[in-house]
């Protein structure tokens, strides 16, 4: 009985949110609507504001409301960099309510467990809201070695424009062209904010924050001492492309070194789970004599915060830092 309550407690939540949404979506496309068919009332409007239309300001969500409130959460921005990072072009507030739809289903699923400890409940939403941030780390982990990967060989291009006698910023035109992404279209999009007229500091600023890593922010600084004192700048790039490629080999070598630890660490957090799953279809009274234990959930629970605590201890020894 209490299964079916909360069941349909969260139905009618999730009905009545959806039911909210489709609402604010309604009034917001009848609002844009009427924009479109009076464009001269929206020019005057952006004059008289003064405000430039060349700027604008990234948006959360397409509803208002939502935009509102997620404008208010600092750890908003964190999600929206993650985002940008693993090149995904999904709105946080799509993210977001997936997050909070996927905890709300699994503290569901597990509200009338009798076997489970209190807080199980809780533990559950955190573990569904965990699983798209995880998936989103995990595709920008997977561009972030694609960057690793690309970068020497963009720097052993640059140098050898250079010495062809281009200069700095036709070589680093004639790359964009010819560099596969997901590093060609930062290239591309250098070239395109030097032929709109930003400063050449601000367009390589813009470009070691889309791409987080330490080669870029390395390349970055040797182009600006470059341009204010000058230098043998293609031997830098040649130093550079080299030490990163020596970087990347070695980060190569300490993953394959350290698979058997990364596989160990997985099959002891799984072995629990597909032991307790075979006593309990080989012999399930052997099993839920704990389970009809008083003492019985407190320990499932006390069992289960261990396994995962052991699962990232072990992901820590094994995860090396170059």
């Amino acid at each position: 009985m209490a299964a079916a309550i909360a069941i349909l407690f969260f139905i009618t939540t999730f009905l009545a949110a959806a039911t909210a949404v489709l609402i604010a979506a309604f009034i917001q496309s009848r609002l844009r609507a009427r924009q479109e068919a009076h464009p001269e009332m929206n020019a005057v409007s952006a004059e008289d504001s003064g405000d430039s239309v060349l700027l604008s300001e990234t948006s959360h969500s397409s509803i208002s409301l939502l935009e509102i409130v997620l404008k208010r959460l600092n750890v908003i921005e964190h999600l929206r960099r993650v985002l940008d990072d693993a090149g995904l072009r999904w709105s946080v507030g799509r993210v977001a309510a997936t997050m909070l739809l996927l905890g709300a289903i699994g503290a569901a699923l597990v509200m009338d467990v009798r076997w489970l400890p209190p807080g199980s409940s809780l533990a559950a939403f955190a573990a569904g809201v965990a699983v798209p941030y995880l998936y989103i780390a995990k595709l920008r982990q997977k561009r972030m070695d694609q960057y690793e990967s690309q970068f020497p060989d963009a720097l052993e291009s640059l140098a050898r424009a250079m010495r062809a006698g281009h200069p700095l910023q036709s070589a680093i035109e004639s790359l964009a062209s010819e560099m596969a992404a997901p590093l060609g279209p930062e290239f591309r999009r250098i070239r395109d904010e030097r032929r709109l007229g930003m400063p050449w500091k601000v367009t390589l600023e813009k470009f070691s924050e889309r791409v987080p890593i330490l080669e870029v922010r390395l390349f970055v600084a040797a182009a600006l001492v470059s341009t204010r004192s000058g230098g043998r700048f293609t031997e830098v790039l040649e130093n550079l492309a080299e030490t990163v490629r020596e970087g990347v080999a070695l980060r190569g070598e300490i993953r394959a070194v350290s698979a058997h630890g990364r596989m160990t660490g997985g099959v002891l957090t799984i072995l629990p789970f597909g032991i307790a799953g075979m006593l309990y279809l080989t012999s399930p009274d052997y099993l839920l004599v704990l389970v009809d234990h008083p003492f019985g959930p407190t320990m499932i629970g006390a069992a289960i915060a261990f396994v995962v605590a052991g699962h990232f201890v072990i992901q820590r020894i094994v995860k090396i830092r170059v």
